[in-house]
């Protein structure tokens, strides 16, 4: 397969998908990839449609969430409240260095001095690693989010972590989200009732004012609304071969 072809059936594959919603993305992606996708949460909104939508398709998708160590204790009773409720088993993925490690290496409460070096430190290294032993992955990324995603597609590559990246909510409003969150009456952070919409890391993330953008209450004060983990320019590399079927969706 050339390069041309596979960015072509990359590209036909996510304009046959969008129109036919979140779940026949997902059921797609779970009969082309198996074992070697993993569905990744942050245990936002998006993350949480797009775990019970994967759970009804396949209970024993792989699952997983960057274990920071830095998370709210609100975010580890959802991720236990999500396991018991989808029958679902969710992957912590660690850092290299704990948190007292990274401090003796690069001093304490790097995130107030370099957020942009412990995101990559407690985020996006990690996530590199696991995901390469993977062929895909899915994120809960909406194209409305922020201008960085403005032109996300349900199925793309995935440039800086050589993957196929599956978004299977790009299309969605941020209504059609909750909507589908209170239709099925699935849990939700606690912290979205005290004004985090955006929730991320204990010190980077605080309440929204009114008026704020909902993700201004992320790493405020550094002008900076992304850890990292969605970086790339959506290329799709030569010599890499989809699934056997990637045309049949």
């Amino acid at each position: 397969m050339n390069h041309s072809n596979a960015t072509i059936n990359l590209t036909a594959v996510a304009r046959k998908l969008e129109p036919q919603g979140p779940a026949a993305v997902l059921q797609w992606a779970i009969a082309a990839y198996g074992s070697d996708l993993a569905v990744a949460t942050g245990f936002g909104p998006e993350g949480i449609v797009n775990l019970h939508l994967a759970s009804q398709i396949d209970p024993g998708v792989n699952v997983f969430y960057i274990e920071t160590g830095l998370l709210f204790a609100e975010t580890y009773t959802l991720r236990d409240q999500l396991q018991a409720r989808l029958g679902v088993t969710i992957e912590a993925v660690y850092p290299e260095l704990t948190l007292p490690q990274q401090a003796a290496r690069h001093g304490s409460n790097l995130w107030q001095c370099d957020p942009d070096m412990c995101c990559f430190l407690r985020k996006v290294a990690p996530l590199r690693r696991y995901l390469a032993g993977k062929q895909a992955w899915v994120t809960g990324i909406r194209r409305e989010q922020t201008p960085a995603r403005a032109a996300a597609q349900v199925v793309e590559w995935d440039e800086a972590n050589g993957l196929v990246k599956i978004n299977p909510l790009a299309a969605w409003s941020a209504a059609q989200v909750w909507e589908h969150i209170r239709q099925h009456k699935l849990p939700v952070n606690l912290l979205h009732r005290h004004g985090y919409p955006s929730i991320g890391c204990r010190p980077c993330t605080r309440a929204v004012r009114p008026g704020e953008d909902p993700r201004a209450g992320r790493w405020a004060g550094f002008g900076k609304t992304e850890c990292g983990l969605h970086a790339g320019n959506g290329r799709f590399p030569k010599g890499h071969k989809l699934p056997v079927g990637e045309g049949s969706v």
